[in-house]
């Protein structure tokens, strides 16, 4: 019977109720051991009428197993397997070793686990709302806490609730932002009453007593008593309360015969509970069926059909930590023996690696091939547990070396560089074959790179390929391309770059390797900063196309290389390209976790390209899967182009809260930060100086962004101070502060200050010149005709508008409009200024750019134009042009009066070339009622009541996906 907790029940009884109205939630149940989680959670059980209820709960003693917990808690609704994409049904048979793994159908991704758990859960809510109950999350095997975790965060509108219970001081679901429920000690009345109803003949002073020390904790309350009268009424001393509660429960199996002790030891070491496996395993050990009979009497556990459930937790972990080491060794060693009966050879490779004592090779085999194939599984967590434990069981040198590598490997895959470099740097100096040290010497590098120490990534990397070079080309190559990316990415050290560069001539590849292409590529984006003559190289296009082949051969973090280089060069409409690719090659594969890197470059190349509603789609699905796969470079990178579209939109919340997003520092308003001169004092709140080494790039384009949004808006001097910070500051070299410069040159020039740019001009010329690219051309003679007198500039602007693409960057070329069409009013070229700027705002108000719309409008209106400055321009001897309607805010797409958020128009999109709902939610990963409820959300915005109907506004779907 649960006493008290009124607020907690009503938390969990709406819950329940939205659930039963179609509405998905998740909540963390945080608190001390004793406190009432488990029993919130029976209250749950209790009241969930209509719902049907899955539990689970994670077991201490095989914490390591991969997927016991979603087993656990999965197994009842696994015949809904078949209806899931293809991807992940494969993902969630090879975790269960119900069919192939998602290796050999070319996945493994550890994320797809969690898209698969979403999907069966929504898939099982077909039949009605459904509630998960997961007790002591803590002791999750990370592999199914990471899954739930992933599901969990995308929960919508699936009739699904998830509860979990948590130890306080626990890292699990600590940083995923699902809601929290943190639980104290029973009020005093709740306390008394609850001691009353367990021993109501204990003293007064006793009872005061229990309340002081036990702080309200329930379980405390119910145990404590009994063991206080065998203790002769006195409270055990200062001993912690949770020591207090175990010892209560020890007290309790003590009491029991040896062989009931047995039994529960057994069931205590074992994670599933299948009452089966119990007793054949305490068979081994002289217990039997008399005794699980003997301790349900007692309370300890209570069988549901053929599973064991414990009383509590704490049950649990006394009577496994409460009983002898040679006691639980023999335990593990009966339940291998079990589960070798059982045909589970991957808990029996756990059980005996538990019960060994020291190197036993035979052991350490079974338990490497238990990690290789929860590895193949996507279990990397597991794997690398496992992979380190048998090198530590090996008695074969060579075989340890070769596990320990596995394990870093592993390690790294899932996320723990930290603990995967502190062994690849213990073992390093032991291990012979060099291609083994290469491996660790590249899991040394991940970790490094991840802490912000670029030169030591580039020398281990460069340490790395030398060892391989003669051996494995390919592998070496690799190694030296990330070796020239953190070079390329450590503040201003064009030596760093320069070496790394020329370590590429140390692999002395023939000319049709498909590497060649590769290198070549690097050597063309490291030209500039390093000044080296390119006049000998090969073609910069054919390269690039050789390189992008070469990539798709050697998978998606090779791609991802080839794109960055490409950025660098101006290859813009080629990124793009890339990035589609890869995004469609992640979609099919089922490998989520490459999705954020494909959508990111997707979002700020559609952004600068002019592609407003795709950045806007692309990035909005970019920061949702990056920040559900913790990939924070990438959502830090996404956020930066997203705070430039706002920036053009010249939305200042959205773009600040971007920034921020993208890792820029909290800093004044816009309105105090215009104020500010002389940026070479000192960086401006936000700069590069300190930040961490994933978010870089993102940093730098945040910044970029925060600075046009300075200039839209007229605050020149906070742009020029930034735009000077961001472009001579320690990433300078680096190329968002060079695309940068056309933004710094229009704020120089504004301030008076032209000779202060001299050297960034200088620099942008240089790269223009070996991009060859007409856009960057374009803006080189904007620069130029802004920062040069007299009638000469006239030439330079009409050269600008022919190299502008009219179909592309349309925000670039009405700027240079714009620009021109101020010079020539200030040349009282008043009729000539109108048709340039009448044609600047016609662009500026298609794409929304607010603040630069309405420059242009008072440049027009002091150009002699009569009509109101709030209304559109009509067409007129001067050449004005009608002006459409502007497009909505962040969130919006607009066309005729159509506001779709970013994932509406996706879906919506979708679903107008045929897809169902259930093929949308697995290429977005969704659920197919979330797609259902956008779609009903999107339907009377576009005028429409079915999915039959959009066919008749497929081209206001077109307009919304390509208008600018």
């Amino acid at each position: 019977m649960l006493v008290g907790r009124k607020a907690e029940r009503a938390r969990i009884g709406a819950l329940l109720d939205d659930a039963r109205a179609g509405a998905s939630a998740a909540l963390v149940l945080r608190g001390e051991p004793g406190i009432g989680k488990t029993a919130l959670l029976d209250h749950a059980a209790e009241s969930a009428a209509g719902l049907r209820v899955l539990r689970a709960a994670g077991v201490e003693s095989e914490a390591e197993l991969p997927f016991a917990g979603l087993h656990q808690l999965l197994r009842p609704v696994l015949g809904r397997l078949p209806a899931l994409p293809g991807p992940q049904r494969r993902a969630l048979e090879g975790a269960f070793g119900l069919g192939t793994s998602p290796a050999a159908a070319g996945a493994g991704d550890r994320f797809l686990l969690g898209a698969a758990v979403l999907s069966l859960l929504a898939e099982a809510a077909e039949d009605g709302p459904l509630l998960c109950l997961v007790d002591d999350a803590q002791w999750l095997d990370p592999t199914s806490a990471q899954a739930l975790e992933f599901a969990a965060r995308r929960l919508d509108r699936e009739g699904v609730v998830a509860v979990f219970a948590v130890r306080d001081h626990s890292e699990v679901f600590s940083r995923t932002g699902l809601p929290e429920l943190p639980l104290s000690g029973l009020d005093d009345d709740s306390a008394l009453g609850l001691l009353s109803s367990v021993d109501a003949a204990l003293p007064g002073a006793v009872r005061e007593e229990l309340l002081a020390q036990t702080g309200g904790n329930p379980l405390a309350l119910r145990e404590l008593p009994a063991l206080l009268r065998s203790a002769r009424g006195r409270p055990a001393g200062p001993m912690p309360l949770t020591s207090r509660v175990l010892d209560a429960f020890h007290h309790r199996i003590r009491a029991l015969p040896a062989s009931a002790r047995a039994f529960l030891l057994v069931a205590a070491a074992d994670d599933t509970g299948e009452v089966a496996v119990v007793l054949r395993a305490a068979a081994e050990l002289g217990a039997g069926i008399t005794d699980l009979q003997s301790v349900e009497e007692h309370g300890l556990v209570s069988p549901a059909g053929d599973i064991l459930a414990f009383g509590h937790p704490l049950i649990r972990a006394a009577a496994y930590h409460g009983a002898p080491l040679a006691q639980r060794l023999g335990a593990h060693t009966a339940l291998a023996a079990a589960y070798s009966a059982h045909n589970d050879a991957d808990r029996r490779a756990w059980h005996l690696a538990a019960a060994a004592t020291g190197p036993d090779e035979a052991v350490a085999d079974a338990l490497a091939a238990a990690a290789g194939r929860a590895a193949a599984r996507g279990g990397h967590h597991a794997a690398a547990t496992g992979y380190e434990r048998a090198a530590r069981l090996s008695a074969d040198p060579v075989a340890a070396a070769l596990r320990t590598t596995l394990a870093c490997e592993a390690g790294v895959h899932s996320g723990q560089p930290q603990w995967a470099r502190v062994r690849a740097e213990h073992a390093g100096p032991h291990v012979d074959d060099p291609s083994l040290r290469a491996r660790l010497l590249e899991v040394r590098a991940a970790a490094a790179f991840g802490q912000g120490d670029l030169r030591g990534a580039h020398h281990l990397l460069a340490e790395g390929a030398a060892l391989v070079a003669s051996r494995d080309r390919a592998r070496a190559g690799w190694m030296l391309m990330r070796a020239v990316h953190a070079a390329w990415a450590t503040p201003t050290d064009l030596a760093l770059i320069a070496a790394s560069v020329d370590e590429l001539d140390t692999l002395d590849l023939p000319a049709d390797d498909p590497l060649t292409s590769v290198f070549w590529l690097a050597r063309w984006a490291m030209a500039v900063p390093l000044r080296r003559d390119t006049a000998g190289y090969p073609p910069l296009d054919a390269v690039l196309a050789r390189a992008r082949s070469a990539g798709a051969g050697a998978g998606p973090r090779a791609l991802v290389e080839v794109a960055s280089r490409a950025f660098v060069l101006g290859r813009d409409e080629e990124v793009a390209d890339i990035a589609a690719g890869l995004v469609a090659d992640a979609r099919t594969r089922g490998m989520l976790s490459a999705l954020p890197a494909g959508l990111g470059y997707a979002t700020l190349t559609h952004a600068l390209l002019g592609r407003h509603r795709d950045a806007l789609v692309s990035g909005d699905e970019g920061m949702r899967i990056a920040r559900d796969t913790d990939q924070p470079l990438w959502e830090s990178y996404t956020a930066g182009a997203l705070a430039h579209l706002a920036a053009v939109r010249g939305d200042e919340a959205d773009c600040r809260e971007y920034a921020e997003a993208a890792g820029v520092r909290s800093e004044p308003s816009a309105s105090q930060s215009g104020a500010r001169s002389g940026a070479r004092s000192g960086a401006p709140a936000g700069a590069l100086t300190g930040a961490p080494v994933g978010s870089l790039a993102g940093l730098a384009t945040a910044q970029a962004a925060l600075a046009l949004l300075d200039l839209g808006y007229g605050r020149v001097q906070a742009a020029f101070d930034r735009l000077v910070s961001l472009v001579e500051g320690p990433q300078g070299h680096q190329n968002v502060p060079v695309r940068s410069v056309p933004d710094l040159t229009e704020a120089a020039v504004r301030l008076g200050r032209p000779d202060d740019i001299a050297g960034p001009l200088a620099t942008y010329a240089t790269w223009a010149a070996a991009v060859r690219r007409p856009w960057s051309d374009a803006l080189l003679a904007r620069c130029r005709a802004l920062t040069t007198p007299g009638p000469d500039a006239e030439r330079l602007y009409l050269r600008a508008l022919d190299l502008h693409d009219p179909r592309q960057r349309p925000f670039d070329r009405a700027r240079t409009e714009l620009s021109f069409g101020e010079w020539l009013r200030r040349g009282r070229r008043r009729s000539d200024a109108r048709g340039r700027l009448a044609s600047a705002l016609r662009t500026f108000e298609e794409i929304g750019a607010r603040p630069w719309a309405e420059r242009a409008r008072v440049e027009l209106g002091a150009a002699g134009h009569t009509g109101h400055t709030g209304d559109p321009v009509s067409t007129g001897a001067a050449g004005d042009a009608a002006v459409a309607p502007s497009a909505g805010p962040r969130g919006s797409a607009g066309d005729a009066g159509v506001r779709l958020t970013p994932q509406e128009l996706q879906i919506t999109e979708l679903a107008a070339t045929g897809l169902s709902n259930r093929d949308i939610a697995a290429r977005l990963y969704l659920s197919p009622r979330t797609v259902a409820y956008h779609l009903y959300k999107a339907y009377p915005k576009l005028g429409v009541s079915s999915r039959g109907e959009l066919g008749r506004v497929s081209d206001v779907l077109a307009t919304l996906r390509t208008a600018r």
